[in-house]
């Protein structure tokens, strides 16, 4: 029993040591930059965001709804206030309102780079509880309110505003760099963004890098950690819809049967929500916790340095998290539309819902549909896809120059701040670009913080001045560092 006893005692204090070697060494990799002064903004920059905001660019998901009247006011927009990236840069239209602008670097051996936007918003669900006018684009507070300040024209005007400025300074680029702004984003850019990748595979482009819209920085929204963390996405969740439908017999609602196609569907939705598919650390959440973990506490910086051993405490960490730390770990289930009936006193022959799936890199949407059946294990239930479907994006680079240039510059304009990958757990027109660049990088210049988290395609959408300033500053840094 003595040796069976030191045995163990042995092994735990190898298992200690091995754990405490592993935090101590377990050193902090953010990149060391010193940040540059704060460039002077003008007031008509401003003005400019302030007018496109106005303009009700919207992409409804019934095309008849679709008011090209705005859009192309928005062509006329970028026009009349953009005029030397009108006249210097090969600006190209693709069908009739998504802008790809071309500015030509010196050196042809160098590959492009493409900063990425979209001009498109999404509608305004209620109106009524919004208290400000939501295309009025109106300033208090600090702030800029409306439709799309964050969603994503802060972006696309904040860019225009760091070329405007920099060709008014005659600066010329080594390395060209293409501005894709699509109009149909929203909707899954069919039309903008996937026309304009058309067009730059047609020409044999392979792009450096390109930058869409993203992540933020964040503001105390991450457990452990009071400094703010910006959040480069190394690559975005998938997105799979599927439509489920019962067809049962129905009849009058004074003799009902044991189960009526309400029944049978909502307590298969409810075996989807109870059984999510399985937890797991992608390549992008390993890499955020590689940058962050050794600037937390003993405890996380612990867990995060011992990954393997407590992988299923980190887990369960995320997943009681929050919402948004749930969906960093797993494909989510989120039904959204349940249909049956006509009539009060009438049991429905049919019932049906539909159910949105965002899938995590390293599962597809056929091994959704698959889970979905096996956890349903009802043949009165029909499944099928529905609408608009995309499997998770390829995992870009950490070590790549574009992801250093990118996180040079975040750390250049916004003082005292972390860097790190992550995994948005949205969808961008990004995934579109994966045939011209393997690395693809996704971040917005805003701060993110519990008071306008939900904001964006919610209620009350704003953005700080400050941060849009900062947006061109931004913007132009990352263009300079970008040139060589």
């Amino acid at each position: 029993m003595k040796k069976v006893a030191l045995l163990l005692l042995s092994l735990v204090v190898l298992l200690v040591a091995y754990v405490l070697i592993n935090t101590f060494t377990f050193k902090s990799q953010q990149l060391e930059v010193a940040v540059i002064d704060k460039l002077q903004i003008e007031d008509n920059s401003i003005t400019n965001l302030q007018t496109a905001l106005r303009l009700k660019t919207i992409s409804f998901e019934d095309p008849a709804e679709f008011d090209s009247s705005q859009f192309h006011l928005f062509n006329t927009f970028l026009k009349d206030e953009y005029p030397l990236s009108d006249s210097l840069l090969n600006h190209r239209i693709f069908n009739e309102f998504s802008h790809l602008y071309e500015w030509r670097g010196s050196n042809t051996e160098l590959k492009p780079i493409v900063l990425m936007g979209h001009i498109d918003v999404v509608p305004i669900a209620s109106p009524d509880k919004w208290s400000v006018e939501p295309f009025g684009a109106e300033i208090k507070d600090g702030k800029i309110w409306g439709r799309g300040t964050i969603d994503d024209k802060f972006s696309v005007i904040g860019i225009m505003e760091a070329v405007e400025m920099l060709l008014k300074e005659d600066f010329q680029p080594e390395r060209t760099i293409y501005l894709a702004f699509g109009h149909d984003e929203e909707v899954g850019g069919d039309f903008g963004a996937v026309a304009m990748v058309e067009h730059l595979k047609s020409k044999g482009i392979e792009a450096e890098y390109v930058l869409d819209e993203g992540y933020a920085i964040t503001q105390k929204l991450i457990p452990g950690i009071d400094t703010d963390v910006a959040m480069i996405g190394i690559a975005e969740k998938g997105s799979t819809t599927i439509e489920f439908t019962v067809d049962m017999e129905g009849g009058h609602s004074s003799q009902p049967s044991p189960e009526t196609a309400i029944d049978v569907l909502a307590k298969a939705i409810s075996r989807l929500k109870e059984e999510p598919m399985e937890a797991t650390l992608s390549e992008a959440m390993q890499g955020f916790m590689n940058q962050l973990g050794p600037e937390m506490g003993f405890v996380n910086k612990m867990a995060f340095a011992n990954k393997s051993l407590f992988k299923p405490i980190i887990i369960a960490t995320y997943e009681g998290a929050s919402n948004a730390g749930n969906a960093l770990i797993r494909t989510t289930t989120a039904p959204t539309i349940f249909e049956a009936g006509i009539k009060e006193n009438v049991i429905p022959t049919t019932a049906r819902a539909l159910v949105n799936f965002r899938i995590i890199p390293g599962q597809t949407a056929e091994d959704v549909m698959e889970h979905c059946l096996a956890v349903m294990d009802d043949e009165r239930v029909k499944a099928k896809f529905y609408g608009f479907n995309t499997n998770p994006s390829p995992v870009s680079p950490m070590d790549s120059w574009g992801y250093e240039t990118i996180n040079r510059s975040i750390k250049q304009v916004f003082e005292a701040t972390f860097t790190a990958p992550n995994l948005v757990i949205a969808a961008t027109d990004s995934r579109h670009f994966s045939p011209i660049s393997k690395n693809i990088y996704r971040f917005v210049p805003y701060h993110i913080n519990e008071q306008n988290i939900n904001t964006f395609h919610g209620i009350d959408e704003h953005i700080l001045v400050e941060d849009y300033k900062n947006a061109i500053r931004f913007y132009r840094q990352l263009i300079l560092n970008s040139n060589q």
